[in-house]
């Protein structure tokens, strides 16, 4: 283990050694001569060969000739805490490569280095994530590990798949009346409480998206492993918009728009009032007045407001919580599926 540390060790000092060399050439031909001995030594090890016991001895003897000399009886427990060091270094330095290639295999596979939260990585899609618990204890965090990188593994063949519409068993709302014939089909999958949906849904608006495709809005009120809502008043606007589409279709649309374009007589936006001032009373009383004002009578509404929690709206929102995150296995949203891929994050202008 001693020559694969000091391998690792002076694979990563080499930088510095580079740069030291131009003016000193010596420091850099001895650092040449000792990372060859432990590259061969490495080889040998990768090939289950007995590695030279020669630059062992020689990393041990450097770091110890001088205790040798005042404290010859310190030598044997020094040499001990060498080895154990040198396996930890190893250790850390195999769990980096394989953390590293995970990370890289997510991004591809399922667009985020973060399985767990995928909104902190950086390196992926702007989106809100569908976030998963966090381990409590060690062993937790081990097979939390390992179920990663199964995910991973199973995500993998999707990216080589063809995604239509039709293939996946969503409740959803049109954006427009009957579908045109001739475009294609597109599924748009948002939480009203999401601000990068928010941006998505206004940039497909001002891109002419809506009109060149027959797009298809699923409402989906994203959970914790907990159950808790990820924005506090999205599961009820879920509710009243497939509520409202089972009284009068085309008015459930008019409540998403006004949430993700519209502000109030203050200037702020409808999506903050609802996620961070609205009480869920607060929010049925607004939502309720929007159906009003788009021609609802009060017969309409009442009915609207006793199909909001019945158990089809119910079985509705389980069955697109069923196929986003286990069929589709989306991390994070807005989610949209056209032109045969499966796209996620933000709709960009």
């Amino acid at each position: 283990m001693v020559c694969i540390a000091a391998f690792i060790i002076l694979a990563l000092i080499g930088v510095f050694v580079a740069i030291v060399s131009i003016f000193k050439p010596k420091i850099g031909k001895a650092y040449l001569k000792a990372l060859k001995k432990a590259w061969g030594c490495l080889w040998k090890k990768v090939r289950l060969q007995k590695c030279e016991t020669g630059f062992k001895d020689d990393v041990k003897n450097t770091l110890l000739s001088r205790i040798m000399l005042k404290h010859p009886k310190w030598v044997k427990p020094l040499s001990i805490i060498i080895e154990i060091f040198s396996i930890v270094i190893v250790v850390v330095a195999v769990w980096a490569l394989l953390t590293a290639i995970k990370s890289l295999l997510a991004l591809w596979a399922l667009g985020t280095c973060n399985v767990t939260k995928p909104a902190a990585c950086s390196l992926g899609a702007e989106v809100c994530s569908i976030d998963e618990s966090e381990p409590t204890n060690a062993l937790e965090a081990t097979g939390r590990w390992f179920t990663e990188w199964g995910e991973i593994f199973e995500a993998i063949p999707d990216k080589f798949k063809t995604y239509r519409a039709d293939d996946f068993e969503f409740d959803y709302i049109r954006i427009s009346g009957d579908e045109v014939e001739g475009l294609r089909t597109a599924v748009d999958i948002f939480d009203p409480g999401c601000s990068v949906c928010m941006i998505s849904y206004r940039n497909q608006k001002e891109t002419g998206f809506f009109d060149s495709y027959n797009v298809r809005l699923v409402p989906f009120a994203i959970q914790d492993a907990e159950g808790n809502y990820k924005f506090k008043n999205s599961e009820i606007i879920v509710r009243y918009m497939f509520a409202t589409e089972q009284v009068k279709s085309g008015i459930s649309l008019g409540i998403i728009d006004r949430i993700f374009t519209e502000k109030n007589s203050e200037g702020i936006s409808y999506q903050n009032k609802f996620n961070e001032d609205y009480s869920r009373e607060e929010a049925i009383k607004k939502i309720e007045s929007w159906l009003k004002k788009s021609g609802l009578d009060s017969k309409e509404i009442e009915k609207v407001r006793e199909l909001v929690d019945t158990q089809d709206i119910t079985e509705k929102l389980n069955q697109n919580k069923i196929v986003v995150e286990d069929i589709l296995r989306v991390k994070g949203i807005p989610t949209m599926i056209y032109d045969g891929k499966k796209h996620t994050g933000l709709f960009e202008l």
